[in-house]
């Protein structure tokens, strides 16, 4: 007779993106893993399958989570540049609220690059998604006049994309607040 599950699926996954967040995959046992998630080994195995899979499960889980986020502060701005600020904003606030800042998707470039064919897949869709409606709001942005004419939109998408990285690692390192709005306020002035 099959046992019924001791815990809640979410709310053990969310356990490991925190714990794979702050010590990469390498850098997390199994052990660590059973523990952070309050489940047993088997548990784990069950459900989850294997290290490898539960990492590319809370790999995708964060970054759907944390892309969706981005994008509602992205688009639920009334004009481009409001929404590149509203989410360069957002990035400074979840960072600063955040008592162990860390970011399972920066982590997961920043372990395995290329390296491997499944996180690079994931890592470059979720790019590609923020990036393209970044583009966008750029565009409207120098459409309406509040970014400067000759802006290539592309071009700033990846300054907004690494500005987004740069203020995941200072707050990180420990950068307050102030210093995290600051990166953001500086970004914006860099379009005008």
């Amino acid at each position: 007779m099959a046992r019924t599950k001791e815990f809640d699926r979410d709310v053990a996954l969310g356990r490991a993106i925190a714990t794979f967040a702050q010590h990469g995959f390498e850098g997390t046992s199994t052990e660590a893993l059973v523990a952070a998630m309050d489940i047993r080994r088997q548990s784990l195995y069950d459900t989850f399958g294997d290290k490898w899979r539960l990492y590319l499960e809370a790999l995708q889980r964060y970054s759907s989570d944390s892309i969706g986020a981005q994008l509602v502060a992205l688009e639920g701005a009334p004009t481009g540049a409001a929404g590149i600020e509203a989410l360069l904003l957002q990035a400074a606030a979840r960072a600063a609220d955040d008592p162990q800042p860390a970011c399972l998707g920066i982590s997961s470039i920043c372990e395995f690059g290329r390296s491997e064919p499944e996180v690079t897949a994931l890592n470059e869709t979720m790019g590609r998604l923020l990036t393209g409606a970044v583009e966008r709001r750029v565009r409207e942005a120098v459409a309406a006049g509040a970014f400067a004419a000759s802006l290539d939109a592309a071009v700033a998408a990846q300054f907004v994309l690494a500005t987004l990285t740069g203020i995941r690692v200072a707050a990180r390192q420990g950068a307050s607040v102030a210093v995290l709005r600051g990166i953001a306020d500086m970004a914006m002035r860099s379009f005008r």
